[in-house]
């Protein structure tokens, strides 16, 4: 099978990555597409815990039917996460599999600073998906046709640690989620 690896904090998932997710799923020459939620974010930032980022992803992928799920490998491999480790994890468990890597135009540039990144672009292709108000890759790859919403994970976080709505941002299933762990919302003083 071929497999488009979407990989990323999702802290917290929000309706662009589902965007994204359906856009590749039904345009680029995939079989299914597998979120891959980090464990530990490779330069410390702080994350919900592994596991509430894991069901919501489990929760935005549900919407978009069989052709996508979530895989924990990253909390298998238990460090901090470096895409050149978990494709090669992935590859290791699935040698059947045909893996592709699915990376926001936003991040094109990134990339050469990224662990391995010169073994990593030999070891998959990637499927360049843009961000509306985002440059893609300074020109130096093809512009996406499309661009996906601007939703911001940081933006939706800030909102509810302020008491605002995320409603619209985030699917119905992760928002009620996080309601009901009281993820990302303001704590009172103790």
């Amino acid at each position: 099978m071929r497999i488009a690896l979407f990989g990323g904090s999702f802290n917290p998932p929000h309706v662009a990555h589902q965007l994204v997710a359906l856009y590749v799923l039904e345009t680029a020459p995939v079989d299914e597409l597998w979120l891959i939620p980090v464990f530990q974010h490779a330069f410390g930032k702080p994350l919900a815990p592994f596991d509430d980022r894991l069901t919501m992803c489990q929760r935005a992928a549900a919407a978009l039917g069989p052709r996508a799920r979530v895989d924990d490998v990253e909390k298998e491999i238990g460090q901090p996460s470096r895409t050149l480790v978990t494709v090669g994890a992935l590859q290791a468990r699935h040698p059947q599999h045909q893996f592709s890597l699915v990376v926001g135009g936003d991040l094109i540039d990134e990339i050469e600073h990224w662990h391995g990144a010169a073994e990593l672009r030999r070891t998959v292709p990637f499927i360049v998906v843009g961000r509306a108000g985002a440059a893609v890759g300074g020109g130096k790859i093809d512009t996406p046709p499309v661009s996906m919403p601007a939703v911001s994970s940081t933006e939706i976080r800030r909102a509810l640690g302020e008491g605002k709505s995320a409603e619209g941002l985030v699917p119905r299933t992760v928002l009620d989620y996080i309601y009901q762990r009281g993820l990302y919302q303001a704590r009172e003083p103790e």
